[in-house]
């Protein structure tokens, strides 16, 4: 079974940066898709960020790319959501999420993915 817990969201001020973190365990040695979504109050869970464990492709959402960028620890596993260049419209309940897959790139459809983590919080204002 596939757990994870993120971390390391807060409060923010425009244009600064978050380092996000997810922990994860029950991943076996296939390919998954590990993901970030955020999900804004009133507004439909949205995909941020995606990584294929194996073959390390990315996908970005129009919205953050060129200031987030997705990557894994190769020591522990840990998947991160290094934000930078952050707006008011990035706050957001973050959530890393992860599936298996058979494909060398990864959607960000929230419904192809079935392990979820609780989320962290993330604050964007002056």
């Amino acid at each position: 079974q596939v757990q994870l817990v993120e971390s390391g969201g807060g409060s923010v001020q425009p244009g600064g940066s978050l380092k996000l973190s997810c922990a994860i365990s029950g991943l076996l040695s296939e390919n998954y898709c590990l993901a970030w979504f955020r999900q804004a109050p009133t507004k439909e869970r949205e995909g941020v960020a995606a990584l294929s464990s194996v073959y390390r492709r990315t996908t970005y959402a129009d919205s953050v790319n060129g200031r987030f960028t997705i990557s894994r620890s190769n020591a522990d596993g840990t998947l991160f959501l290094q934000m930078n260049s952050l707006k008011p419209d990035d706050t957001a309940l973050y959530f890393c999420a992860a599936a298996r897959s058979f494909s060398f790139t990864c959607n960000m459809m929230s419904t192809a993915y079935n392990s979820w983590g609780q989320g962290t919080q993330v604050t964007v204002s002056s």
